[in-house]
């Protein structure tokens, strides 16, 4: 059981860290009040594949790092009440 503590340890600060590293690198996704006042349009070709782009892949492995980051803390948890 040991073994497995620490095992889920290392690969839960490796997740963190990563995560903490794609979260830092990306870029500010709205352009705020500016869109509202001149009226940007998001009906446009980059807007219809941004999950293809590399900001798109950043938000992706960034949203898929945090739902295994969360479930790490929850199997951590179970292991250390046990």
């Amino acid at each position: 059981m040991e073994i497995a503590k620490g095992i889920l340890i290392v690969v839960y600060f490796m997740v963190a860290i990563v995560l903490i590293i794609l979260a830092l690198i990306q870029s500010k996704e709205d352009a705020g009040l500016s869109s509202t006042i001149t009226g940007s349009s998001t009906n446009n070709f980059f807007e219809k594949n941004k999950g293809r782009t590399k900001e798109g892949k950043q938000k992706r492995w960034t949203i898929i790092l945090a739902v295994v980051f969360a479930i790490l803390t929850i199997a951590l948890g179970i292991v250390y009440m046990a």
